[in-house]
């Protein structure tokens, strides 16, 4: 991103910050992608166990090839040739892990978190479970408010997603969402997550890059 443009995002990371931070959301600023992989040694002891949430932040980032590679105990929803009952169960399993490593559709500048599901799997793990949530997300995740919010799932993330998994949805060919009844439909669960009980166990890192849908 060019440095003019990522210096205006300084201001709005300071504000959002401050907003997460009233909400018991803990925030770290990191200054680029490749910055993760070293936070996320710092934080995650050998022998923990982890999951993920299906993310192309978390794909693009590399951390399922990463989290095979260290001492852990990994859930791995990305791991080949899983069947469906193997991938249930990683699902179940990943609500007992000490580290969860997601990503969230969209983050409002009061510091709430807005995520659509297919199966709900990933924002059931957020708002209970795993003892530790890293939420981790790039300045193009950044909205003013939850009509943004909404607007970015229906024009971005949702179609991109569609059109990822090849799911032959409305959207694929529309660009946005049609709110389709359709068998393949991926955008069932709607979450907010506009405050967490326990204080800094969701964690929001904030990459000054654009990652993901």
């Amino acid at each position: 991103m060019d440095k003019n443009l990522l210096k205006t995002y300084d201001n709005k990371l300071e504000r959002l910050s401050k907003a997460l931070e009233k909400n018991n959301i803990k925030t770290v600023i990191l200054e680029k992608a490749e910055d993760v992989k070293g936070f996320l040694d710092e934080r995650i002891p050998d022998k923990s166990s982890v999951a993920l949430g299906g993310s192309m932040t978390v794909i693009d980032l590399k951390i399922p090839e990463y989290l095979r590679g260290r001492d852990l105990v990994f859930h791995d929803r990305y791991a080949p040739n899983l069947s469906k009952e193997d991938m249930k169960q990683v699902f179940r399993n990943s609500f007992l892990s000490d580290f969860y490593i997601a990503s969230t559709n969209a983050v409002t500048m009061d510091g709430t978190l807005y995520n659509v599901d297919g199966t709900g799997n990933r924002t059931a793990a957020m708002i209970y479970g795993p003892d530790k949530v890293f939420v981790i997300i790039g300045l193009n995740k950044i909205v003013e408010d939850e009509v943004d919010a909404v607007s970015r799932v229906q024009g971005i993330a949702a179609p991109a997603n569609n059109v990822r998994l090849n799911t032959g949805n409305p959207c694929t060919v529309a660009g946005t969402c049609m709110d389709c009844s359709s068998q393949g439909r991926i955008c069932n669960i709607y979450t907010l997550i506009r405050r967490q009980n326990v204080k800094d166990r969701i964690e929001v890192v904030i990459v000054k890059e654009n990652m993901g849908y």
